[in-house]
């Protein structure tokens, strides 16, 4: 592990509470100069870090997406072993069909902080404040003809729905054919997109999330809401963005297999 993610895992794990300077030189066996110049690469990765001259320093919240994060100890074989952390992109499916040509694209987790044309279902747009939700898409590969798009769509969802209570606790509920609810307001979105021959096709799944805001009333055609609003605090993107990703992985096993 480079000492810049090590740097970054003890502050993410540590929570809102900050680390003494003097014991995280100790735990990166970093001098004060060293453990500072990796700061810096921390915070040119897009990681927002308060530092106090008696407390320390922690990571503000909430913590920006890092593929660092995404893949340490994930607990799959196939899906986010892999992970691309974007600013600002077009769109994260398209990204995702960008890299379905290169040997290791299978499972590939592709996120943004911000989408500048996000899009759902029928050409609709998807709109997210920029650095508090989940925008993601992953690669799906290798064999894709076993994966018939409806069920997928509805595999996603349910990833969706499983990741989120276990992060969370919250119960949602699937509104056919690609949407999550949370108290009969839309909180999560899929867009599963395939591409390429029949011999060579790919896909993605696009999924968006609202974790710590949702769009206003006035900017969408049906009600929204958040994780966070529903769960009255902020909420870990990171947290829920792993969960789901273990999920998915057990129910493409379950479409590959037939059931």
């Amino acid at each position: 592990m480079n000492k810049a993610n090590q740097i970054l895992e003890l502050l993410f794990d540590h929570g809102e509470i900050f680390f003494p300077i003097a014991e995280l030189s100790v735990r990166t066996s970093l001098n004060l100069q060293q453990l500072h110049d990796r700061l810096d690469i921390l915070r040119q990765r897009g990681h927002n870090l308060e530092t106090d001259p008696v407390r320390g320093i922690r990571l503000v919240h909430p913590v920006r997406l890092d593929a660092y994060l995404i893949e340490r100890d994930l607990p799959t074989q196939r899906i986010g072993q892999s992970a691309i952390c974007f600013d600002k992109v077009d769109s994260t499916n398209d990204v995702a069909f960008s890299a379905c040509d290169q040997a290791s694209a299978d499972g590939l987790v592709v996120t943004a902080e911000q989408q500048r044309l996000g899009r759902g279902r029928l050409g609709r747009r998807w709109l997210a404040e920029p650095g508090a939700n989940i925008l993601m898409s992953i690669v799906l590969a290798n064999d894709v003809d076993k994966l018939p798009q409806e069920a997928l769509t509805i595999a996603a969802g349910l990833s969706i729905a499983e990741g989120i209570a276990q992060a969370t606790g919250l119960k949602g509920e699937l509104k056919w054919p690609n949407d999550l609810l949370l108290d009969g307001a839309k909180v999560a979105g899929v867009l599963v997109e395939f591409r390429g021959s029949v011999q060579n096709q790919r896909a993605v799944i696009g999924m968006g999330i609202n974790v710590n805001s949702c769009p206003a009333d006035k900017e969408i055609d049906s009600p929204a809401t958040s994780l966070a609003k529903a769960a009255g605090h902020e909420i870990s993107r990171i947290e829920v963005l792993r969960a789901i990703l273990v999920r998915l992985e057990a129910w493409l096993g379950e479409l590959r297999a037939g059931r």
